[in-house]
C-alpha cells in the first residue's frame, strides 16, 4: 500500500489511454469522452497519434473538467497502459497518489510500478481470448471492454454509453449487440473483481449548457459553406486533409439544387499543392469564392502563386491547419509556427492578413470572414488554424448564422457603372482607403477588361517599369494593409483584477490552456492585462496595449518567438519589453507550463 495519498477529485481529473496505432482504441477513447459530457461534464480530449499507419504509440488524453477548462492541464492522474513499448515513461507520467489502469494477463515484476501509485490489474487479453475467437475481434473489442471496467471504476453510468452505441450504430443491430456485450464483459468484471474503490469520480452536472462538441476543421468547413464558397482545390495533407472532406460531405447537404440535382459547387484534388492555389487563384479571379486547405509544407510550395494573387489583387483563402515543422517535421503534432512564412510569404516585399481563431466556434466564424476580407481587400487571406484545434474535438458556443447577412464582395464595378463613363483604372486608389476597383469577367462587352499580370504596371494596368508606377503600386498595397487593420476581427482584452504594469499576448489555440493559467497566477498574485490576438495586421489597440505595459510576456507555441518578431518588426516594438514564453514540442501548451513560465520570470525581475 502506498503511503502517498491516494489522489481524490469529482468531475476534476486526467486520464490518458496509451495504445498502439492502428488497434481501434480511438473510437472506443471517444465514447469513453462523450459518455462524460453526456453526463453534463464538460471534457477536453486531445488526441496524440503519429505519423504513420500503425504500429508505433498513440495517446488519447481526456481532462475532466466541471469547471470547464478545457485547456491542457499537464500531469495524468490515471493512466490506462495498453501499449507495452511506452510503458515506463507512461507510468512515470502519472501523478504522485494516481492510478495506474493495466491488462495483467501477463504478470509483471515489481520493478515495472512506483510505490507512490495505486494499480489496478484486470486481465483484458484473456477475458477476449475466452470469449471470442477472431483475433481482430479479440483485439477492438479489448477497448470496449475496458470502457465498460472504467464506467464501474469511475462512476459513469453504463447506460449512457449503451445509449451512444445505440446512436453509433443504428440499423446495425449486430454490431450493436456485439459493442454492448463488450461493454457488459468490463462492467460486469469491475464489479466482482475492482473493489478497491478510486478517488477519481464522474458525478451528473449541468455544466454543458447549450456549448456544441465539435473539431475545428469540420467547423471551418461550414463556415466556408456558409461564407459562400463554392470552389475549393486541396492536396491531402496532414492535418488539413479533414477541411476539404468536410467541405464536400455539407456541399452535398447545402449546395446541391433541389429541383435539378447540379451540383453548385466545384472541389478538386489537385495533383499537388501548387495546382491546387493555382486553381483556387483562377477561380478568385473569376469571380467565385474559393479557398484552399493545406499546412505548412504545402504553403512553402504555393508561395509564388500567392505572391501572384498578392500583386495582381487576386481574392484567395487559404486555411492552413499548422504542424510541427520544418520540412517534413512533425506532420501529427501541433505548433503555431506558420506565422511568419504565411505573413510574408512570396518573394520581395509582401503583406499578408491572417486571421487566429481560438476555438472552432471562431473557426467557423473566421472562415466566413476570411471570404469576406479576401473579397473586399482582393488580397490572400489565411486562416491560422494548427492541429490542436483542427482536428480535436471541443466544446464550444454553439454556431449563429443570420440568414440576412449580405457577401461582402468589396469594389465591383458594374456594367451599368462602366456603361454610364465611370472611369475604369483596375489600380486606381481612388477612396483613399488603397483599394482598387475591379471588373469581373464577361461585366461589359467592350468595357471594363484588363490584362491581369504578375509583372509591373501603371493604374490603369497597362506594362510598366517605371520606377515611379511601380513605386505607386507597393506603396498603395501598404495603404491598402492599413485599411485592413481597421476591417480584421479586433483584439479581446481581459484587465486584470487591479492596476498593472505586467501585460500578456496570446492567441489561437493557447487560449483555453492560458484562461486557466490567468486565474491560477492571480490567485499567486501575479496580475497580468491579457490581450488575445486575433488578426494581422495589428490594429492601433495593440500598439496601444504595448505603450501601457513597461513588460509583456507573448506566448506562442514555436521555437523562435515569431510573433514576438511580427510585433518588433510591424510595430517597432522594444525587444527588451517583450518576454518570450515558448512552448513547441509538439504538444499543447498547458496551463502549468504557462504559469511556470511566467512565475518564474517574475520572480527572476524581482530580485534582480
Amino acid at each position: 500500500m502506498s503511503a502517498v495519498p491516494r489522489i481524490e477529485a469529482v468531475n476534476d481529473f486526467v486520464i490518458k489511454f496509451a495504445n498502439v496505432n492502428g488497434s481501434g482504441s480511438a473510437s472506443a477513447n471517444e465514447l469513453f469522452a462523450k459518455a462524460i459530457l453526456r453526463m453534463g461534464v464538460p471534457v477536453s480530449p486531445r488526441n496524440i497519434f503519429p505519423s504513420n499507419i500503425q504500429g508505433l504509440p498513440t495517446w488519447y488524453e481526456v481532462r475532466v473538467t466541471e469547471r470547464g477548462h478545457l485547456g491542457r492541464r499537464g500531469g495524468t492522474d490515471m493512466m490506462v497502459a495498453m501499449n507495452p513499448q511506452t510503458w515506463d515513461a507512461d507510468v512515470a507520467e502519472l501523478e504522485p497518489g494516481g492510478y495506474l489502469f493495466y491488462d495483467s494477463t501477463r504478470p509483471l515484476p515489481p520493478s515495472k510500478f512506483r510505490d507512490d501509485i495505486r494499480v489496478i490489474g484486470m486481465p483484458l487479453t484473456e477475458i477476449c481470448n475466452a470469449v471470442y475467437h477472431d483475433p481482430r475481434q479479440r483485439q477492438l473489442f479489448k477497448n470496449i471492454v475496458y470502457v465498460g471496467a472504467l464506467a464501474i471504476l469511475l462512476g459513469i453510468e453504463p447506460e449512457v454509453v449503451e445509449k451512444l452505441f445505440g446512436e453509433q450504430y443504428k440499423g446495425k443491430e449486430k454490431l450493436l449487440a456485439s459493442n454492448v456485450q463488450a461493454l457488459h464483459l468490463g462492467c460486469d468484471f469491475a464489479r466482482e473483481n475492482l473493489l478497491e474503490p478510486v478517488g477519481l469520480q464522474v458525478r451528473r452536472a449541468d455544466r454543458v449548457g447549450d456549448r456544441i462538441f465539435v473539431d475545428g476543421n469540420s467547423a471551418v468547413a461550414l463556415g466556408c459553406v456558409y461564407g459562400g464558397a463554392t470552389v475549393a482545390a486541396w492536396y491531402p495533407i496532414t492535418p488539413s486533409s479533414s477541411v476539404a472532406e468536410a467541405f464536400q460531405k455539407y456541399c452535398a447537404k447545402f449546395r446541391v439544387d433541389p429541383s435539378t440535382g447540379q451540383n453548385r459547387f466545384a472541389i478538386v484534388q489537385a495533383e499537388d499543392e501548387i495546382a491546387s492555389i493555382g486553381m483556387v487563384v483562377g477561380a478568385g479571379w473569376n469571380g467565385a469564392r474559393a479557398f484552399t486547405a493545406t499546412s505548412g509544407p504545402g504553403v512553402s510550395l504555393m508561395t509564388e502563386f500567392i505572391g501572384l494573387a498578392y500583386f495582381a489583387e487576386i481574392p484567395v483563402t487559404l486555411v492552413n491547419v499548422q504542424r510541427g515543422g520544418p520540412s517534413t517535421g512533425m506532420p501529427t503534432r501541433t505548433q503555431q509556427a506558420d506565422i511568419l512564412s504565411c505573413a510574408y510569404a512570396s518573394h520581395g516585399d509582401t503583406k499578408h492578413v491572417l486571421l487566429f481563431p481560438e476555438d472552432p466556434h471562431e473557426c467557423f466564424e473566421h472562415a466566413a470572414a476570411a471570404l469576406d476580407l479576401a473579397d473586399r481587400l482582393q488580397t490572400p487571406v489565411f486562416l491560422m488554424t494548427d492541429l490542436d484545434i483542427g482536428m480535436n474535438q471541443r466544446l464550444c458556443a454553439p454556431f449563429a448564422w443570420d440568414d440576412g447577412r449580405d457577401y461582402d464582395r468589396g469594389k465591383v464595378m458594374t456594367a451599368e457603372e462602366l456603361e454610364a463613363g465611370r472611369d475604369f483604372g483596375r489600380y486606381k486608389d481612388v477612396d483613399g482607403d488603397g483599394i482598387p476597383w475591379r471588373t469581373l469577367p464577361g461585366t461589359h462587352p467592350s468595357k471594363g477588361s484588363f490584362f491581369t499580370r504578375g509583372t509591373t504596371r501603371d493604374a490603369y494596368a497597362r506594362y510598366s517599369e517605371r520606377g515611379p508606377d511601380y513605386i505607386y503600386n507597393v506603396e498603395r498595397l501598404l495603404k491598402k494593409f492599413a485599411t485592413a487593420a481597421t476591417l480584421v476581427p479586433q483584439p479581446v482584452l481581459r484587465p486584470a483584477a487591479r492596476k498593472t504594469g505586467l501585460g500578456v499576448i496570446y492567441f489561437g489555440s493557447t487560449s483555453p490552456s492560458m484562461h486557466e493559467a490567468l486565474d491560477e497566477l492571480e490567485q499567486r498574485g501575479i496580475h497580468l492585462d491579457a490581450l488575445r490576438l486575433r488578426a494581422f495586421p495589428f490594429p492601433d489597440s495593440v500598439v496601444q496595449f504595448l505603450a501601457e505595459h513597461p513588460r509583456v510576456f507573448v506566448v506562442e507555441q514555436n521555437r523562435d518567438a515569431q510573433m514576438r518578431s511580427l510585433l518588433v518588426n510591424e510595430l517597432d516594438a522594444d525587444p527588451a519589453r517583450l518576454v518570450r514564453v515558448l512552448h513547441f514540442d509538439g504538444t499543447p501548451i498547458t496551463a502549468r507550463f504557462i504559469v511556470d513560465a511566467i512565475s518564474s520570470a517574475t520572480r527572476l525581475q524581482e530580485t534582480a
